[in-house]
């Protein structure tokens, strides 16, 4: 056995212990399994956010982009803060009413909001339908940290179903308190790593951050810088405005602050989160760094850009603690998905048809449906090919179709119907799979548009046709029916 193995085992056996012990001292009902009582505090709460926003995509996906495609990788930098500035208005708001009304899920929301239990049905589809890509990113990370941190002595396959195990066991058992206790080890785990990685890597391999840069300039001028076409300027900023606006609309992520204690603590997250961002800084130099070092990854071969540059630099001693940091980044935020997937199954769909299911038969149902949803998630990483970011990428043009529906029911007087506002929703939904499912791209549809329009994120595009459909239909239906939404509260 080589020497990263234990450490590696240790971090599973590590994650699973402490999701067995969050359990100690609470009865597993739905508002506990599901959102923690609404009682975290600020620490919690960040841990729990940083848990699920910090993950293998972070880990992988960042110094594989940054690896592979250059300047472009910038865009993560960028959207994260941008969200939170937003958040510290648009969060508490949202907390408060589903304090008030005793909300479990995302789809609650819409549902309370615009008085429509068929438009709480289409915001679960279009939330499941996404997290999908979101749990395949999760188990594809793991199997790629596994088996290059393991040299090989586990198999990728063994490594995904050993951990669709791990996280299915003290998910059912646990809940979201699992997910924030193994938070903790985690957020302390990539901080130290990452951060080492990001410093240590550039100055062993080429003395410093600014001869780095200049070694790659020089190997391959204008890598760093965005492109005049195709990923460039355009597609960065319509990247960046559709990944922020859509940050919290992933369900997972919303659910999250339901289990805050109260709107300060949602605000204090939104001033310290930012900060959390640098991690992403040495994550690209890591990617940077193992551009000249570890030439050759295409296609998605560049997510092992971390790990192969690890391999070639470190003793496999601490190549296993790599690997098991890269474990906690996948199984924290898995457990999360898990946790929201089988609730909205459960609580929004099952509810919808047998409206006579109280929250005890709707919470063991949650919790038997999290194997199913781990199986699924399972079958998809191993018959999938695409890169990790491209997953993310994938899933954020479908969640960000809630976004206008939800900002609007906001305001004091909602101007959206829920008629507009489901049918916004299918518009942008379908103009994302109509896309997505036939690999057109504005290049060979609209040839001869402008070169701008061309470069502009699909996503964006499908927003601003859910939002022009929204207006629209709402403005047909808003004499034909009551005013959807009630004021903020």
């Amino acid at each position: 056995m080589n020497a990263a193995l234990p450490f590696i085992a240790a971090a599973a056996l590590l994650a699973l212990a402490l999701g067995f012990l969050a359990r100690r001292g609470k009865d597993m009902d739905l508002e506990q399994w599901t959102v923690g009582g609404r009682g975290f505090g600020a620490l919690f709460v960040f841990l729990l956010l940083a848990g699920e926003i910090y993950t293998t995509f972070t880990f992988l996906g960042g110094s594989g982009f940054a690896y592979g495609k250059g300047a472009p990788a910038y865009y993560i930098l960028c959207y994260g803060t941008l969200a939170y500035v937003l958040s510290y208005f648009m969060l508490p708001p949202i907390w408060r009413y589903a304090k008030e009304h005793r909300l479990y899920s995302q789809s609650d929301f819409f549902v309370r909001k615009y008085d429509s239990p068929t438009l709480g049905i289409i915001v679960s589809l279009v939330d499941i339908v996404a997290l999908i890509p979101y749990l395949v990113l999760q188990f594809k990370g793991l199997g790629i940290i596994v088996e290059i941190a393991g040299y090989g002595a586990i198999s990728a396959t063994a490594a995904i179903w050993t951990g669709a195990i791990i996280v299915t066991a003290y998910v059912m058992v646990s809940g979201v308190h699992g997910s924030a206790w193994t938070s903790v080890a985690k957020d302390t785990m990539i901080l130290v790593i990452v951060v080492f990685l990001g410093i240590y890597l550039p100055y062993h391999y080429y003395g410093g951050l600014a001869p780095m840069f200049a070694a790659i300039e020089e190997a391959k001028p204008g890598f760093t810088v965005l492109a005049p076409h195709g990923q460039g300027l355009w597609w960065f900023a319509s990247t960046v405005l559709l990944t922020a606006l859509g940050f919290y609309m992933w369900p997972h992520t919303f659910a999250s602050i339901y289990t805050a204690r109260g709107a300060k603590v949602i605000r204090k997250n939104a001033i310290a989160l930012p900060l959390y961002q640098l991690i992403l800084l040495f994550v690209f130099f890591v990617g940077f760094a193992a551009t000249l070092q570890v030439p050759g990854l295409t296609g998605p071969d560049i997510d092992l850009a971390l790990f192969k540059l690890s391999v070639k630099t470190f003793d496999p001693w601490f190549v296993g603690v790599i690997g098991a940091t890269g474990v906690f980044t996948a199984l924290v935020p898995g457990s999360m998905i898990l946790i929201t997937a089988a609730t909205l199954i459960a609580h929004n769909l099952y509810r919808a048809v047998d409206r006579s299911a109280d929250d005890r038969r709707v919470s063991a149902l949650a919790k038997l449906l999290v194997p199913a949803v781990a199986v699924v998630a399972v079958f998809f990483t191993l018959k999938g090919g695409q890169t990790i970011v491209a997953l993310l990428l994938m899933g954020y043009s479908l969640v960000t179709q809630l976004f206008p529906a939800l900002i609007l029911s906001l305001a004091r007087n909602n101007m959206a119907t829920r008629e507009g506002a489901a049918a916004g929703i299918i518009a942008g939904v379908a103009t994302v799979a109509g896309v997505s499912l036939t690999g057109a791209s504005f290049h060979t549809l609209l040839p001869w548009s402008p070169t701008a329009f061309q470069d502009l994120n699909i996503g964006i595009v499908a927003l601003a046709v859910n939002f022009v459909v929204l207006i629209l239909v709402s403005l047909a239906t808003r004499h034909a029916a009551a005013p959807a939404g009630a004021a903020a509260e």
